[in-house]
């Protein structure tokens, strides 16, 4: 029986210790990707140029002439969310181009000859691409204070709000590292992270309500994540603003989940 116990615990022991071992290679891995921003922080800000252009010239236009209807809310408060979220996807999708360019300067094939799990790899870069996300939003987030946009400044819904960031840089980036294995080249992928930015942002409920849109659009928003992230992000920041952040959330995590096991499994193809 002793004998019995004994053996029990050493499993449940060598668990653990398979368990810290991952976890302290995702952070060493989510490290590492981080160290690069360090070295060149400029991207964030030449990253910005995009979406200061849809507060200060979109956001600002149709706020004039109040041609969407937001409720009590000015376009400004509504668009502001959605632009964070946009500039979150806008940096995550591209990790699948670095993918391919570490591969190309042979360091991924180093990566994958240490005994590093693949998947251990991939919520490295994703957790990297989530916390870099945050750096991109605050940029968005001071230029809205700038123009007297009024959001929610409470700690706890900008902690909310960061965590959504977080899933939000995972769930596109995974996304991203999903496609890179099937294309292959950064051309094809510079490519493809183009076209499929634009067709996410206009089909998620970032710039207009979904229920203004067209019954088969309403349909596609209904299962596009950027929709969720900015509908979470709209109910932390806007007082008043009514939404179902567990259901947001909850979505947000299942399209992460979804997008991760699916690079993990084809991760070794972008070797091929």
């Amino acid at each position: 029986m002793a004998g019995c116990a004994s053996h029990e615990i050493s499993d449940e022991e060598a668990k653990r210790m398979i368990g810290s071992k991952f976890l302290r290679t995702v952070s060493t891995l989510a490290e590492f990707e981080l160290r690069k921003l360090r070295h060149d922080s400029s991207e964030i800000f030449i990253r910005g140029v995009q979406p200061a252009l849809w507060l200060l010239v979109f956001g600002t236009a149709l706020t004039s002439i109040r041609a969407i209807d937001v409720g009590s809310f000015t376009y400004l408060q509504f668009l502001t969310p959605g632009v964070l979220s946009q500039s979150v996807m806008f940096v995550a999708v591209f990790y699948g181009i670095m993918l391919v360019w570490e591969r190309d300067l042979g360091l991924l094939n180093k990566l994958l000859s240490t005994p590093a799990p693949r998947s251990a790899i991939v919520l490295g870069k994703a957790i990297s691409a989530g916390v870099r996300g945050i750096f991109q939003a605050i940029v968005v987030f001071v230029l809205a204070l700038i123009i007297n946009v009024q959001l929610s400044l409470n700690p706890l819904d900008l902690i909310g709000v960061a965590l959504v960031i977080v899933i939000a840089g995972m769930c596109f980036s995974c996304l991203s590292m999903c496609l890179a294995p099937i294309f292959k080249s950064r051309e094809k992928m510079m490519g493809i992270g183009q076209a499929i930015t634009m067709p996410l942002f206009f089909t998620s409920s970032a710039i207009y309500p979904i229920n203004q849109m067209p019954g088969w659009l309403q349909i596609i928003s209904a299962y596009n994540p950027l929709s969720y992230i900015t509908d979470a992000m709209r109910a932390l920041l806007l007082p008043g603003y009514v939404s179902n952040i567990p259901l947001d959330l909850g979505a947000g995590l299942l399209a992460t989940a979804i997008f991760a096991t699916i690079a993990t499994i084809l991760f070794r193809r972008i070797l091929e």
